[in-house]
């Protein structure tokens, strides 16, 4: 069920998200990749202030920090996403999956909380069309000392 064109836009303002320009790959990738009426976005790290979001779950951050990460990643998430359907998230049937990577403790098993910060905005932005597959595990380092990776696959028109 997609969502219509002026709620996206609508529902992404009145969260007082402003969607970042897409960022340059820190690797040899692609931002996202579209096969047919699939867009496969690449992992995005959390950040803050611009730079990554360090931290290991369970260690130096709690759950709640992890989940702030993982609602952050959502909105970079989304401006890649927009900028490959050329600026018009309207364009969006359904997202497909999240996949979310958490650095954490061998101990820590909160790994689906921290994810729910990414799909909890997801559906807040595009409703039921925003319903997904998720998987979310615990890894022992990611990129940059990072807290959290997510990457994301969306269905478009």
């Amino acid at each position: 069920m997609a969502t219509s064109p002026a709620s996206v836009r609508a529902r992404l303002q009145a969260l007082g998200i402003t969607l970042p320009p897409l960022a340059v790959p820190a690797a040899a990738y692609v931002p996202f990749v579209r096969t047919g009426d699939l867009v496969f976005v690449s992992g995005h790290i959390a950040r803050r202030d611009g730079k990554p979001w360090v931290g290991q779950l369970g260690l130096t951050m709690t759950t709640e920090e992890g989940k702030a990460a993982a609602r952050a990643v959502a909105i970079d998430l989304l401006g890649t996403l927009a900028a490959a359907l050329d600026g018009d998230l309207d364009r969006v049937v359904r997202i497909v999956k999240l996949l979310g990577l958490v650095n954490s403790t061998p101990t820590f098993t909160e790994q689906h909380l921290v994810a729910n910060g990414c799909s909890e905005l997801i559906g807040e932005v595009f409703g039921a069309a925003g319903a997904h597959a998720r998987s979310a595990f615990g890894v022992a380092q990611l990129p940059m000392g990072a807290c959290v990776e997510i990457e994301l696959v969306a269905q478009v028109r």
